[in-house]
């Protein structure tokens, strides 16, 4: 008796760190933030705060990106002893049937709540869940794609909020932006610090087919077309208070990539994908001043 309880606990214990809570806590956050501050109110004039669609929205968004990070972890398992074997859940904290299960019951789940909003959502959010699985299965072993792909959900992720309620897709947009382009570095900043294990499990990630030097390089490239998008749209939306916040944030950016110039050890990378998300964090906080 006394070792299933412990089994439990350890079970626990590995869904909850297996499924990323501050990650999801993050997107929910994303989600209500763009809906109460960006929408404001459903198409009949009622406080966005008070459809339980939107609520429905959120809690898919987070299971299938939560069945995401299951799948993920559960094909990285080898590769995740190399990187960070101190982390391993999959087969130590928690089963490797349950995990599988538990993606498929969280992602026909998540899908079936958008089907109660719309059969657009649902479409959405079907299209994601595969997404994430093809991306653990393959696509994240393969150079950039699987980067973009990750980063293009992240903005989809916000702006599915507009794609429904039909209102502020301009300005909504361009948090979808900012979403995709600082997670698309922070995707490939992860790719340098797990290069190790990458490589000697046949990966072919961008720091591993271009180098490491070059990989900085492609980063480099892809901060200045985010931040031609992010002036282009800002311009459009003739807003000079949202112009001011991100100019604001872009000096917090470029330190961010000054740090990126200067890192070349592991322990750096890792400081700078936490980074990408404060950044990430604080940029979706200056909804609320709009």
């Amino acid at each position: 008796m006394l070792t299933t309880k412990k089994e439990r606990t350890v079970s626990i214990k590995g869904l909850f760190r297996i499924s990323r809570p501050i990650n999801l806590l993050m997107v929910a956050f994303a989600q209500i933030m763009t809906a109460y501050f960006l929408v404001r109110t459903t198409s009949d004039g009622t406080p966005v705060l008070l459809d339980y669609h939107l609520y429905l929205m959120v809690f898919s968004t987070v299971i299938i990106a939560a069945a995401g990070y299951m799948i993920n972890d559960y094909y990285d398992v080898k590769i995740d002893y190399v990187n960070k074997p101190h982390e391993v859940i999959v087969g130590k904290g928690i089963k490797r049937r349950v995990v599988l299960f538990l993606h498929s019951i969280l992602n026909f789940t998540g899908i079936a709540m958008g089907l109660f909003v719309s059969p657009k959502v649902a479409l959405v959010n079907f299209t994601a869940a595969f997404l994430l699985w093809l991306y653990s299965n393959q696509l994240k072993r393969e150079p950039l794609i699987g980067n973009l792909t990750v980063a293009i959900l992240t903005g989809i992720s916000i702006y599915m909020i507009a794609f429904y309620y039909q209102k502020s897709e301009l300005l909504i947009l361009t948090y979808a932006i900012f979403a995709f382009f600082l997670n698309l570095i922070r995707e490939i900043i992860k790719d340098i610090e797990d290069r190790q294990g990458d490589r000697k499990h046949g990966c072919r990630t961008l720091p591993i087919v271009i180098g490491f030097r070059r990989t900085k390089s492609v980063i480099f490239l892809i901060a200045g077309i985010f931040v031609c998008a992010i002036l282009i749209v800002t311009f459009k939306l003739n807003r000079p208070l949202i112009f001011y916040y991100f100019g604001t944030l872009g000096i917090f950016f470029t330190f961010f990539m000054f740090k990126i110039y200067q890192a070349d050890r592991k322990d750096q990378f890792t400081k700078l994908s936490s980074f990408a998300k404060i950044l990430m964090l604080v940029g979706t906080l200056s909804m609320g001043f709009l």
